[in-house]
């Protein structure tokens, strides 16, 4: 493909982003433009940060160490 059939592409799936968005009701276009988490899918800048709460520090720490789990 040249750069201009990459081009066409990008503007074609912009294009059709924006139709999918002008179908819907102004309350859930607002809500699907929100940004969220990519972990827990709360709003942006509400889920408690950065650390995986699934996260088992204890079992890092004694594989660190090379200690069986």
């Amino acid at each position: 493909m040249k750069a201009r059939d990459y081009l066409w592409c990008a503007l074609n799936l912009v294009l059709d982003r924006e139709e999918q968005l002008q179908q819907l009701c102004p309350d859930c276009r607002s809500r699907v433009e929100e940004e969220r988490c990519p972990v827990c899918g709360a709003p942006r800048g509400s889920c408690t940060g950065s650390e995986n709460a699934a996260f088992d520090r204890q079992r890092y720490e004694k594989l660190m160490r090379g200690e069986k789990p």
